[in-house]
């Protein structure tokens, strides 16, 4: 059961599951009801940014059409104070946080934004009089190292030195701040798994992480094994559960994966199949052998040959950050989001081949370019 007049706040709308976030709200609720923070000098620069991103997802026309300049409120989490006094900010009811500096990268922002800047924006609303619910979209990475098969939802989460990278110690050190410091603000938690593709237009909309399957599998090495599962869902999928959990009635838990789970993850061998079925050539299979990170700079020499002129340092360092996750071979418990109605995610094989055919014509370092802003 929906709230029948919700007065939605979306931050982070110009971004990947940002996007597909309000194309979910679309089917919804009304456009009127929505208002998004955009990171612009004005309202109308700002509606352009929205309406470009949009467009990567075909939305008709007519829907892009239906938001104008006054669903916009222009400014962006690393100066909170530039935009805490709009009054259109007491009127909302629930909060959909999508945005955050989202790199792997040593992105000098990842810090002021996604902890600082969100924390602020997370004081102001609590201030809010008619807030039912402040959705915080995290990531299922925020756990850190050293879990059991499969992680399950828990709010005991790595120390900041043990991360990989340090976006997801930004996404559990938020979690950490908010929930020890605004004790009444209505907070809900939603971390995703690796959100990659969308099951009707593939990676039209982004090629974020897709490319590290391309490139594993021309390389015929990475530091999974054929038989890990690797738990992916697709942005649409995503989307329509934080829209789900942002807006139902009552909710059994505070924290929630939004995941393949045990049995919509897929192997890796799977996934070489149904990719080699959608590029029309023949799986890697036995070819394929496993290495560690840290075996991925010897593998240098082959990039040219595989993709042509690149820039061997940077594919390096990524190869090796995603190999240390894929090396973690975590599969996210996802009995909680099941629970409350949301049915479970398309596997990754069935929409593979779409995102292979969308990507054909891009050069694998500039879909890279997706994860390291």
């Amino acid at each position: 059961m929906y709230f029948e007049k919700p007065r939605i706040l979306i931050t982070g709308g110009t971004g990947f599951l940002g996007s597909a976030v309000i194309v979910s709200l679309f089917r919804k609720t009304q456009a009127r009801s929505m208002l998004l923070l955009v990171r612009a000098r004005t309202p109308q620069e700002g509606l352009q940014r929205i309406r470009e991103s949009l467009q990567r997802f075909e939305v008709p026309e007519a829907l892009l059409n239906s938001i104008g300049e006054e669903h916009i409120l222009c400014g962006d989490l690393s100066d909170v104070s530039a935009f805490a006094m709009d009054s259109r900010l007491d009127e909302v009811t629930h909060v959909i946080n999508s945005a955050a500096v989202a790199s792997f990268g040593n992105n000098p922002m990842i810090w002021p934004v996604n902890v600082d800047g969100t924390f602020a924006f997370a004081q102001r609303m609590a201030k809010a009089p008619y807030l039912r619910r402040f959705l915080q979209i995290g990531t299922a990475m925020a756990c850190g190292p050293g879990h059991s098969f499969p992680v399950y939802e828990s709010w005991d989460l790595a120390p900041t030195e043990e991360h990989l990278v340090p976006y997801t110690a930004s996404k559990a050190e938020i979690e950490r701040k908010i929930r020890k410091e605004l004790p009444s603000l209505p907070f809900v938690v939603a971390r995703p798994s690796i959100v990659v593709g969308h099951t009707r237009l593939g990676c039209k909309p982004s090629g974020s992480i897709f490319w590290v399957f391309r490139m594993a599998l021309m390389l015929e090495k990475f530091t999974c094994a054929l038989n890990d599962k690797i738990d992916v869902v697709p942005v649409d999928y995503c989307a329509d559960a934080l829209v789900a959990l942002a807006l139902k009635d009552e909710l059994a838990h505070s924290l929630y994966h939004i995941s393949a789970g045990l049995d919509h993850s897929n192997t890796f061998g799977e996934i070489d199949t149904a990719l080699a079925e959608g590029r029309g050539i023949a799986p890697v299979g036995d070819r394929y052998r496993q290495v560690s990170s840290l075996e991925i700079s010897s593998l240098a020499h082959e990039f040219e040959k595989l993709i042509g002129q690149c820039n061997r340092r940077l594919i390096v360092k990524a190869l090796r950050l995603y190999g240390g996750f894929a090396e973690l071979n975590y599969v996210f418990d996802n009995a909680r989001l099941l629970a409350e109605g949301i049915p479970l995610a398309p596997r990754l094989t069935s929409y593979i081949g779409l995102c292979a055919k969308t990507s054909e014509a891009i050069n694998i370092q500039e879909q890279m370019q997706w994860d390291f802003k």
